[in-house]
């Protein structure tokens, strides 16, 4: 299929029914129709469940809890380094905010300002920052984590639309991952200050989840959501678990000016594995 065709087909498909089929459809427990559907998926996309907790697939008693697997303890260490890549995924862009501008693809831009839900006072402390766009195919372990250490001070979940987030989609869909429904995670870092995490969601993704909220947009209301966290303390190791996607999409993270120097072996569309080194202080 033609890569206009596929954008095509984007626009017009009903995204948000669709997403709510395959939501039910993956919170189902349908026993033998179950395991016989992650049966195809683990075939279909190559899944290794040599790597999960877990790894008998007529155990899972829903596609989520599949698709939502632990890895087995130790498949994931931590390198020694400031930042640590906070999923398994590919490298979708990465580097320099341009002002307050972060590049999509070639030919496309979106602000820090609208991919945070419009908070402008927010997006502030990034300008001339750098960025990471890393996306999950459904192959990959859906769990994310921490890149550093963080006390969690502020969440907001935006709406919005549910177009795939996969490469072809973000060359043709302008302003994609500002437009699409996110999760935007503000965390405090002793060592780094500020730094944000958005999840973004996407065609047929049943729901994104936190360990201290739960699913988030369970019920879609259409209206733009808040939480206030500064008066706790939610405090996440960098590695630790820090949210889930119920069905695949992208992590973008935001740090400020002169925080981090990438991986110098990092690259558009190269793969990346939890903990392996993002990027370390300048100096």
């Amino acid at each position: 299929m033609s890569e206009r065709l596929s954008i095509l087909l984007q626009h017009l498909l009903p995204k948000q029914l669709v997403t709510t089929l395959a939501g039910r459809v993956a919170g189902a427990r349908g026993g033998g129709a179950t395991t016989r559907l992650i049966r195809w998926f683990v075939g279909r996309y190559k899944v290794d469940m040599s790597e999960a907790e877990n790894p008998d697939i007529a155990s899972y008693a829903s596609f989520n809890d599949f698709f939502t697997r632990p890895l087995k303890a130790g498949a994931r260490p931590l390198a020694d380094a400031d930042f640590v890549s906070p999923v398994d995924g590919a490298i979708s862009q990465f580097g320099a905010i341009d002002d307050h501008h972060i590049l999509q693809a070639k030919g496309h831009r979106y602000t820090i300002t609208d991919l945070v839900g419009g908070d402008a006072a927010l997006a502030a402390p990034f300008q001339h920052g750098s960025f990471a766009n890393l996306y999950l195919s459904p192959r990959d372990y859906h769990r994310l984590h921490m890149p550093c250490d963080g006390r969690l001070m502020r969440m907001i979940h935006v709406p919005g639309a549910l177009y795939s987030v996969n490469p072809v989609t973000a060359r043709g869909v302008a302003n994609l991952f500002a437009r699409n429904e996110r999760v935007v995670c503000v965390f405090e870092s002793p060592e780094h200050g500020p730094f944000v995490m958005v999840l973004v969601g996407a065609t047929v993704v049943g729901s994104m989840a936190t360990p201290w909220h739960g699913v988030i947009n369970a019920k879609r209301t259409g209206r733009l959501s808040q939480w206030d966290y500064t008066d706790q303390d939610i405090t996440l190791a960098k590695g630790a678990e820090m949210g889930r996607f119920l069905l695949g999409s992208t992590v973008i993270m935001l740090f400020r000016q002169d925080n981090i120097v990438f991986n110098p072996d990092w690259a558009p569309e190269r793969p990346v594995r939890l903990g392996e080194m993002m990027g370390n202080r300048p100096g």
